[in-house]
């Protein structure tokens, strides 16, 4: 029965690199994903290149790239990312030219993009279609229409599919899912095919590509067994060792921290995820309830009986718009009677607002050690159980302008209020981009797959 090793090499923009490069090195992988993308990565990517045309792309995509040649051209170890973001092309000029001066060539390179569907949205109003919001439910969309800065389709595995089957050794997508990555060397090695026959299996593809999308996650990473996991700083990436009748083996490599077992890739297996009877996808819809876990050893757990049904006939797109500017500011109140001062500073903070006539479009005050998390769901604690709290104020505005006013302001809860506050320079004010998430017509998006000798 014919057996695929795939391991990930990052969960998100920042991922230590060495691990990845161990795992190429020792991990007997026939490939190895980078997942770089964020919900909010797009909009900021896009802004990036407005300013200068040749980024947009996540710059961890060319070290990572380039660091695991060497094994592309020794063990035939093939390499696929979304750290293209919204310049793939981008990303691949900046990846041929540090693999050039390396002395690296000598390999084939395929980009996977068409996500950016920003310029379809006028022809699609124009059609009727509703950008309904699947967070608030809002239909009007003509509201944000002239702020939007990006507008990014979930795609899914086909351009990944296609690209190997074009001999691609390095694939550097956009915006496809997050277990797109995996999905697609899956379904290429073992010839699935987007039909009934295959719904199951290509379920079991997006399951095991949701568990270890995030990398050291499902290894030990912020888990609730926190206390006995060994060697944290020393965590090991996941490998899944594929078997084409639908069955899958999590592992790490011996000798890295962390730990594998039934608790940890259930934690992950409903990490970010509504319903988990259906856990829809672009390239289908997975039913992880009917995953079955089975410890098979140390550090090693069994996946199988995953069920599924077809893909949607829509894509999750995720339109980022300018939603106005954020000034903030951090206090450390001390005692006695913390919580009566941070109360003072809010009324203080907020008369000063109204002498300015700054009127915000939203303002927060998170008392960091009392409900900055869970929100004022318990009674304020006693005071004597409080030496010292941290407030945090944040307030959106309409304009740049009332934001700058806005933080000077944070000046004065130092100096007007009670004695004894510990404070820092308020972070510089910013924009603030929002997310109108929605759906897409499926035959609205079309993937462009690009092949290149590098």
């Amino acid at each position: 029965m014919k057996k695929i090793r795939i391991g990930a090499g990052s969960g998100y923009w920042g991922a230590e690199l060495h691990q990845s490069s161990r795992l190429a090195a020792e991990g007997n992988l026939d490939y190895l994903c980078f997942d770089l993308l964020a919900e909010l990565t797009m909009s900021l990517l896009e802004r990036i290149r407005q300013k200068d045309a040749t980024k947009g792309y996540v710059p961890d995509v060319v070290p990572q790239t380039v660091a695991n040649l060497q094994h592309v051209r020794d063990k035939g170890l093939k390499l696929i990312s979304n750290g293209g973001g919204v310049n793939c092309a981008g990303a691949a000029a900046a990846i041929s030219a540090a693999a050039a001066k390396e002395g690296k060539g000598g390999f084939k390179l395929a980009t996977v993009s068409g996500d950016d569907v920003t310029g379809k949205l006028d022809q699609l109003i124009a059609q009727g279609w509703v950008f309904k919001n699947l967070d608030t439910g809002d239909e009007n969309f003509s509201a944000i229409r002239d702020r939007v800065v990006s507008a990014n389709a979930y795609i899914g595995a086909d351009g990944i599919i296609q690209a190997l089957h074009g001999g691609a050794d390095v694939v550097i997508a956009g915006r496809v899912s997050d277990n797109a990555l995996y999905v697609g060397p899956i379904m290429k090695e073992f010839g699935w095919a987007y039909d009934n026959e295959h719904v199951d299996r290509v379920a079991f593809a997006i399951a095991i590509g949701h568990i270890i999308e995030c990398a050291e996650l499902c290894c030990g990473g912020m888990t609730n067994l926190w206390e006995t996991v060994p060697e944290p700083w020393n965590i090991g990436f996941p490998i899944a060792t594929v078997s084409e009748d639908g069955s899958a083996e999590i592992e790490k490599l011996p000798g890295t921290g962390g730990v594998i077992n039934g608790w940890t890739i259930k934690e992950h297996l409903v990490y970010e995820v509504h319903d988990p009877r259906r856990y829809l996808m672009p390239d289908g819809v997975a039913d992880l309830t009917s995953v079955q876990l089975v410890e098979t050893g140390k550090d090693r757990v069994r996946i199988s009986g995953v069920r599924g049904a077809s893909r949607p006939d829509t894509l999750k797109v995720q339109i980022g718009y300018h939603d106005g500017f954020i000034a903030e500011g951090l206090y450390i109140q001390c005692g006695p009677r913390v919580l009566a001062k941070t109360e003072s500073a809010k009324t203080l903070y907020l008369n000063l607002l109204r002498r300015i006539g700054v009127n915000p479009i939203d303002i927060r005050f998170d008392r960091i050690g009392v409900d900055a998390l869970s929100g004022n769901v318990f009674e304020d604690p006693p005071e004597d159980s409080l030496r010292e709290v941290g407030l945090r104020i944040a307030v959106r505005t309409r304009t740049r302008q009332e934001a700058i006013a806005a933080r000077a302001e944070m000046l004065r809860v130092t100096l007007y209020g009670p004695v004894g506050v510990g404070w820092g320079a308020p972070p510089a004010v910013r924009p603030v981009i929002s997310l109108w998430p929605t759906l897409i017509p499926r035959d609205a998006v079309q993937t462009d797959v690009q092949l290149m000798k590098v």
